[in-house]
């Protein structure tokens, strides 16, 4: 028994997997546990973006029970998702230090605590308090899901998985409103509270069974039980050095990609309006179809499916392109390299977002001019479905663009600064969503909202022609 043990001491490898067989490295786990790992983490992310707009149908409800302005009855909404730009403070150190599953099993009782003090709420003050807090320890779930994805995955199949994963910000999003609607309706605004606690318990219990997927803690695991010398220790810091670790690394640094880096920049400003849009829709469609259209508030929630249908039906071009577009050139591209190193150009990755860019413009200008009376419902819930398919094709594609340009060492801060970007963004429009929509009408407030994605349409285009010299004159190293 112990000469077993040494010799499986001997061939065990202290800083990196045994071999590619190594039964510890996530990729080699059972299909099935993979599988179904996957889905937890992916439906436990669903939660958190399903959480946010869940409220959206509450604040008319809200502005009532505590008799405040309608502005501040919205600020739920928005600082919730303001929260959720925050998320990477609280799950980056954990990750880091304690692995993955760490993150999910901390943060989303903590998420669970603030939402049940949301429900509990007896003014708007400890509501909005609550909310903000809830989307700070939501956010985390949604943030390392994504990374744990990719270590389960080889990269050959990231891009289909990663497809799935991309829609579910934006299905939960416009999923909320349908049911939140019919909760407010019959049960109270509290009740998006309570359904939502059922949500995090429903998928937190399936993380319990996962397994560590973090490739240094499982290292540090395997060490500690064969009683081998693991990775490296991570240096010693004081309190003072590891909160400038922290805040230099995954605060500072994604915030000075945003505004140096050209690249970020330009992803991170579209992918964010991308995402006002959607809450923009959140807050102003159910108004469109009661004003334009007479819609109960049964109607109102229903207006809802062409958003989700149309979110959910993403990941079928996105995989068709994957699989007939990128995976033939980047075998070709293998074959005509056989013996290098060099990295598959990342601008390969704008296939989706070159194909759906100038779409979205279009969709949204058939819907701005068709939610009249005169013509069927049907025709602008079908321009939104449409625009939000190509959205999410763009934003996936963009993003995959942008991580896949920086590499593993700098990807995570871009990453960081798209998440800073798109929620921070996404707070900000539904604060004044409603009013611009009363203001100017459906037809002339979405025609502005389309006029913005025209002007960046071309970024995709832009990316595909001068990428490789935008890439050139990075500030950061690229690695892969």
């Amino acid at each position: 028994m112990g000469r077993g043990i040494g010799v499986l001491q001997l061939f065990q490898t202290p800083t990196d997997w045994d071999g590619p067989n190594d039964p510890d490295n996530p990729r080699n786990f059972t299909f099935r546990r993979r599988v179904a790992s996957t889905f937890a983490v992916t439906f436990l992310a669903f939660v958190s973006t399903l959480a946010g707009s869940l409220y959206s149908p509450a604040h008319e409800a809200v502005s009532q029970r505590f008799g405040v302005s309608e502005e501040v009855a919205i600020l739920p909404l928005s600082l919730y998702n303001f929260g959720m730009a925050f998320g990477p403070l609280v799950g980056a150190p954990l990750s880091e230090t304690f692995g993955r599953k760490a993150v999910f099993l901390t943060t989303s009782p903590i998420f669970a605590l603030f939402t049940l003090g949301a429900g509990f709420s007896q003014n708007p003050a400890s509501l909005i308090v609550c909310r903000f807090f809830a989307g700070v320890f939501a956010s985390p779930a949604l943030s390392n899901a994504s990374a744990t994805i990719v270590d389960y995955t080889a990269g050959r199949y990231r891009a289909v998985l990663l497809a799935f994963y991309y829609s579910i910000p934006f299905f939960g999003a416009v999923f909320a409103p349908l049911l939140g609607g019919f909760l407010v309706q019959t049960r109270g605004w509290r009740w998006t509270q309570w359904v939502t606690l059922f949500f995090i318990l429903t998928f937190y219990i399936p993380i319990l069974f996962t397994r560590e997927s973090y490739k240094r803690t499982i290292l540090e695991r395997r060490a500690r039980r064969l009683n081998i010398q693991g990775p490296p220790p991570q240096p010693r810091r004081s309190l003072s050095t590891t909160i400038k670790h922290f805040l230099t690394t995954i605060f500072l640094r994604p915030v000075h990609m945003l505004v140096t880096e050209v690249i970020v920049t330009i992803v991170c400003l579209y992918n964010g309006f991308l995402f006002g849009l959607m809450y923009t829709f959140v807050v102003a469609s159910p108004w469109v179809f009661q004003h334009y259209y007479g819609f109960g508030l049964t109607g109102q929630s229903l207006s809802f499916i062409g958003l989700m249908v149309g979110t959910a039906s993403a990941p079928v071009p996105l995989i068709l392109i994957d699989a007939y577009v990128y995976q033939p050139r980047l075998k070709r591209f293998r074959v005509h390299h056989p013996h290098t190193e060099e990295p598959f150009p990342p601008e390969h990755r704008l296939y989706p977002s070159m194909t759906a860019s100038f779409v979205i413009p279009a969709c949204l200008l058939g819907f701005a001019w068709t939610a009249h009376a005169q013509v069927h419902w049907a025709v602008p819930i079908a321009f939104q479905g449409l625009a939000f398919t190509a959205t999410v094709m763009v934003y996936s594609s963009m993003n995959l663009f942008m991580v896949d340009a920086y590499g593993p060492l700098y990807g995570a801060s871009a990453a960081g600064a798209a998440m800073l970007s798109r929620y921070g963004l996404s707070a900000a429009f539904p604060l004044f969503a409603l009013k611009f929509y009363k203001a100017l009408g459906v037809g002339w407030a979405t025609s502005i909202l389309a006029f913005g994605t025209l002007i960046m349409a071309p970024m995709p285009w832009v990316f595909w022609r001068h990428g490789e010299l935008l890439r050139s004159k990075t500030k950061y190293e690229t690695s892969t």
